[in-house]
């Protein structure tokens, strides 16, 4: 492995391993994670604190007296479940603004909270996604207004979109991130002793 200290190059010892520095406290940390924050970061970032924003903005609307506007089915059914989400979006919220904050400045946590995040909107989509369909909900009924069947399917397709962005490009960047910091030593292993530990 390339090993930079300062400007220095120490040793390369395999060739396509990432280099590696220290900062002034002698921890090392990924070239790549000390970089400035490149645009597809800062568009994750982005996305992360829309999502939690309209999350809060949804359930202040639902419970400030707008649940027609929201509802796409008006059967007590749908309202037990739709009330039993906020404790579980809160969480979502929580996540993503934990997530992108870790991101802006470039920490390690950035990267378990946006892991927690994109997890938790796929299973609360899974959920969504199951009831309506066992209940009918994506059906407009004659003579209704199909926007409240809009504003679901939308909330469906971006949670799943929005979780799949999140989780791709951070299981892509984990190296970089979890090197963010200069807090986590990144070494690579000679190959020998990766297949002795097998």
């Amino acid at each position: 492995m390339m090993v930079v200290k300062g400007d220095r190059r120490v040793g390369d010892s395999q060739g396509g391993a990432p280099p590696v520095m220290t900062d002034a406290s002698g921890a090392e940390g990924n070239v790549a994670a000390r970089s400035s924050i490149s645009g597809g970061r800062v568009a994750v970032i982005v996305a992360m604190v829309f999502a939690a924003l309209l999350t809060i903005a949804y359930w202040a609307v639902w419970f400030g007296g707008g649940r027609d506007l929201l509802a796409s089915s008006h059967a007590a059914s749908y309202y037990t479940f739709e009330d039993a989400f906020p404790a579980a979006d809160g969480w979502l919220a929580l996540t993503l603004l934990l997530g992108a904050l870790g991101l802006a400045l470039n920490r390690p946590w950035g990267l378990l909270w946006g892991l927690l995040a994109g997890g938790a909107g796929v299973y609360l989509g899974c959920m969504d996604v199951l009831f309506d369909l066992e209940n009918g909900i994506y059906l407009v009924p004659k003579g209704g207004d199909p926007g409240a069947v809009i504003i679901e399917a939308s909330i469906n397709v971006l949670t799943f979109l929005l979780s799949a962005v999140v989780l791709t490009y951070l299981w892509r960047k984990r190296r970089a991130l979890v090197g963010a910091g200069g807090r986590w030593r990144i070494t690579a292993r000679p190959r020998a002793q990766l297949r002795g530990a097998g």
